[in-house]
């Protein structure tokens, strides 16, 4: 598969990187309005996670100022989005005009209604379109998707998912809402697909938070309720900027017992309702290479993305922006209608 990128920060250095390790693909171009970064100098950028960035070769690779030419590049069979959010939507769609297949970065679309356009017009080309939802790859997450599927744990009774990080002092789109959705949207929608994933849509959400975007603060704690008075807490968002350090968490507490991880050195364990702790297995795997290369393996074959459906990424994002809209509400209830 011959692969372009478009977008050269944080996430567009983070894919390259994960591409160039995987078999039978070769990244044919990239695209930035960077001449520094398209030069292949990308060791100014900065993330949550990780070091800085590196100096790549792009020697053999086209290089592109315009979005619009490099999806008429016929080399190109697949495009990698990492571009600012409030482009994902009509750039996937010029894409798929294009004949190509797409990768997007989370989140999908600033809002419900594009994510679910970017869906339909994949289908209406016959094109691959799959979000990045990379937290379905990971091994940690994966592990609990694991342990929950055996049916030994029973009903899930309570969940909590949390992830926070310093706002973000690298990419000055992130802090724009327009662009980016702002922190909890741009950060939790990880945790919302995951909840959605393992435990379908909720009947309920309530909320509270505060958002203060010029200090860099926009967090939040959400309840997803579900029948049976089930149910899932979505809590963290952007703290303040530089120092405040990347956390991601969860515990989820089921009939048969309890699981928890945290990235503060605490591996998945599974507290059994019998006394019992195990240390859940986890794959030694990159979460960014896997998700591309499973991508890319759908487009070989023509084959819906089933790990990670549009349709699902879509999902998240409408439930988010209602855990936003509840945030304003100050813990009322508001029914969830996906």
């Amino acid at each position: 598969m011959r692969v372009a990128v478009a977008g050269l920060g944080f996430m567009g250095s983070t894919h390259i990187r994960a591409l160039q390790s995987i078999p039978n693909t070769e990244l044919v171009a990239v695209c930035s309005r960077d001449e520094k970064k398209l030069g292949g100098d990308l060791s100014a950028i900065q993330g949550n996670l990780g070091g800085p960035g590196d100096r790549l070769d792009f020697s053999a690779v086209t290089k592109y100022r315009d979005i619009r030419q490099m999806l008429e590049d016929p080399r190109v069979d697949a495009v990698d989005l990492c571009l600012p959010t409030h482009m994902h939507a009509p750039v996937a769609i010029q894409a798929f005009e294009a004949g190509k297949h797409v990768l997007v970065e989370k989140p999908m679309a600033l809002d419900a209604p594009s994510a679910r356009r970017m869906t339909a017009e994949a289908g209406k080309h016959k094109r691959v379109l799959m979000v990045a939802q990379v937290l379905r790859f990971f091994p940690m997450y994966q592990a609990l998707q694991g342990v929950l599927a055996r049916g030994s744990m029973g009903t899930m009774r309570s969940a909590t998912f949390r992830r926070r990080c310093a706002a973000p002092a690298w990419s000055a789109w992130l802090a724009e809402p327009k662009q980016s959705g702002g922190g909890v949207f741009d950060l939790l929608i990880h945790d919302v697909d995951m909840c959605l994933h393992l435990f379908g849509s909720p009947e309920w959400i309530s909320a509270t938070g505060y958002e203060a975007l010029g200090s860099g603060i926009d967090v939040i704690t959400a309840t997803l309720h579900y029948p049976g008075e089930q149910t899932a807490i979505i809590t963290g968002g952007w703290h303040h900027p530089k120092s405040y350090p990347f956390l991601m968490e969860y515990t989820v507490v089921a009939d048969g017992g309890t699981v928890e991880y945290s990235s503060l050195n605490r591996p998945p364990i599974l507290y059994s309702a019998d006394g019992e702790r195990e240390a859940l297995p986890m794959e030694e795997t990159d979460g960014y290479r896997a998700e591309i290369e499973y991508f890319l393996d759908c487009c070989r074959h023509g084959a819906k993305p089933e790990l990670c459906k549009p349709e699902d990424s879509a999902n998240a994002v409408a439930l988010t922006r209602l855990m936003l809209e509840a945030r304003k509400r100050n813990g009322a209830k508001i029914p969830c209608d996906l």
